[in-house]
């Protein structure tokens, strides 16, 4: 069974950056497509970025590109969110999720297998 455990949430102030990372084990990492997710109370989950089982395309929600950029290495089972000019409107709990399959361009959710506990990123105005 995969598990997939994000670190690197916290608090921030509006302009700042933070790092999310995402560890997997259990499976076969480089034959999942993984993607990243945001959910605020009362709020449908939401997709934010995805990338390839090779790395080489992303895929971004249109509210983070330019800002968030996802990449992942194989060697070391993890994929990263690296979150840049955060807004307090990116404030919510990020989940790192796994699709068992090297599809292309899910995003979402119901399109995705298997998913992390979730990160608190916090900004503020």
């Amino acid at each position: 069974q995969v598990q997939l455990v994000e670190r690197g949430g916290g608090l921030v102030q509006a302009g700042g950056s933070l790092r999310l990372s995402c560890a997997a084990s259990g499976g076969t990492f480089s034959m999942y497509t993984m993607g990243w997710f945001r959910q605020v109370p009362g709020k449908e989950r939401e997709f934010v970025a995805g990338i390839s089982w090779s790395g080489g395309s992303q895929y971004y929600a249109d509210s983070v590109k330019g800002r968030f950029t996802i990449s992942r290495d194989n060697a070391k089972n993890t994929v990263t969110l690296q979150m840049n000019s955060l807004k307090p409107e990116d404030t919510a709990v990020h989940y790192c999720a796994g699709l068992n399959s090297r599809s292309y361009g899910a995003r979402r959710v119901q399109d995705f297998d298997f998913w992390g506990q979730g990160t608190q990123v916090t900004v503020s105005s």
